[in-house]
């Protein structure tokens, strides 16, 4: 009988093999998913913090000029007025706290800066008002016009969306869902 064995360096080899596939296999099932949900959940809730920080501003700025704006740098510049600021130092005597309108984001403070863009893409978020056209015409006795008479009637309600599909806020169309989140 000839039998004939491996030798012991190819059996510590293919141990070796197996452990580093198993480890290899751990990091794939299980820690990357983890990780993976971890950040995603991250850039979902920055993103709808800056949302609403930006739903917050469009609110004060169409309280003090009558309309909303399509602008992140105007709302940006206005968030930063004196006028602002004294409504974010504000102190409410009936509940005993200062009347911040913004929420600090989960990396930190407030920062006016940070509603440019998306945390995930860094793409900016997409903010549009509606355009109402009204056109009025004028006929004299004979039944000719006489002029047209056309205004037009920015930001009655306004949209704003996450390049990255985390939500929206707001609607062009639907006056029932201004100021109103996708997510509530």
């Amino acid at each position: 009988m000839n039998s004939r064995s491996d030798p012991w360096y190819i059996h510590a080899a293919l141990y070796v093999v197996i452990a580093i596939l198993t480890i290899i296999l751990i990091k794939v099932a299980i820690i990357d998913p983890h990780d993976y949900v971890e950040t995603e959940k991250f850039y979902k809730t920055e993103s709808r913090l800056r949302m609403n920080n930006i739903k917050e501003a469009e609110i004060i700025w169409q309280r003090k000029s009558g309309s909303y704006t399509n602008s992140i740098d105007t709302l940006i510049s206005f968030i930063k007025s004196p006028y602002v600021d004294s409504l974010v130092n504000a102190f409410d005597s009936l509940v005993l706290r200062v009347n911040n309108p913004f929420k600090k984001l989960t990396s930190g403070e407030f920062n006016p800066d940070s509603l440019r863009l998306s945390p995930k893409t860094f793409s900016p978020y997409i903010l549009l008002i509606d355009t109402s056209v009204v056109i009025d015409s004028f006929i004299n006795r004979r039944g000719k016009i006489t002029r047209v008479d056309t205004s037009i009637i920015l930001g009655n309600r306004y949209y704003i969306e996450d390049p990255d599909g985390y939500g929206t806020i707001g609607s062009l169309d639907n006056e029932a869902l201004k100021n109103t989140a996708s997510w509530e």
